[in-house]
């Protein structure tokens, strides 16, 4: 079991797959950039949406300190 568990180890550390795996970190990286921007462009539109809907919410909303 143990040699089985070297194999593996040794066909991981030579696939030429991290292609991939860099593609799909830029598209994440790109994903989360454009979230960002969003929540920069309309954040404050955000914080009225969820200031309208606490406001509704029955019982004490304030936010502790």
């Amino acid at each position: 079991m143990n040699e089985n568990i070297k194999e593996k180890l040794k066909e991981l550390l030579s696939a030429e797959e991290g292609q991939g795996m860099t593609e799909y970190g830029l598209i994440l990286g790109l994903i989360a950039l454009a979230a960002v921007g969003a929540m920069i462009a309309f954040g404050d539109k955000i914080s009225a949406l969820f200031e309208k809907v606490t406001g509704k919410l029955p019982g004490d909303t304030t936010p502790p300190e």
